[in-house]
């Protein structure tokens, strides 16, 4: 008498556990559809719009993050380097090269979430933007990621053995549109060394 309603019961929330779990699973594995892809660095750039493929959607629900519009920016995100290796905080690394035309661009470290490193001291500099990079003769630049102090442009990171994320944000630039990121080039990464490697 109970055997059939066990067997829907069971059945019911087994649908409903594997549904959800595969779900999350999506989610946690991919931010959307249309990457855009140059170099080690990954944008999304449909991902704050209305054309937003559910996923996008589902992950700005989520994280509850304003993003910017279309025309407004595009985040550009890295978790490799130029050879796919992963950023990790006991590596020193180089950030070379221009970005894409913007009117102001900023670059950061975050851990995997999006929050900022844990760990990082307040009086070194977690940050830099277009105005405070020093710059060469003809518009490149060289930045320094590491978590021990390096002359000229130096973005600091915690001292561990974490994965970490770099954020490059480019704000007014006609390439938040989809149209001719593709022949652009961001600047590349190069692993310098590692501590204890």
């Amino acid at each position: 008498m109970f055997r059939t309603p066990l067997v829907i019961a069971t059945a019911l929330a087994v649908a409903f556990g594997l549904g959800i779990l595969s779900s999350i699973y999506a989610l946690r594995a991919t931010v959307g559809f249309g990457a855009i892809t140059l170099g080690p660095w990954t944008a999304f750039p449909a991902a704050q719009t209305v054309d937003a493929d559910p996923y996008a959607k589902a992950h700005r629900a989520r994280d509850g993050k304003l993003l910017l519009g279309g025309a407004e920016g595009l985040v550009f995100t890295a978790a490799t380097d130029s050879d796919r290796r992963t950023l990790v905080e006991n590596c020193r690394y180089e950030i070379t090269g221009i970005t894409p035309p913007a009117r102001l661009w900023t670059l950061h470290a975050t851990d995997a979430r999006g929050n900022p490193l844990a760990g990082a001291r307040p009086d070194l500099p977690t940050g830099l933007n277009a105005w405070s990079v020093l710059r060469g003769a003809n518009g490149d630049f060289s930045i320094d990621i590491a978590s021990s102090a390096m002359p000229g442009n130096w973005l600091a990171v915690p001292e561990g053995r974490a994965s970490f994320l770099l954020v490059m944000t480019l704000l007014d630039t006609p390439t938040a549109g989809s149209s001719g990121v593709i022949d652009l080039a961001m600047p590349g990464i190069k692993r310098l060394d590692c501590a204890d490697a």
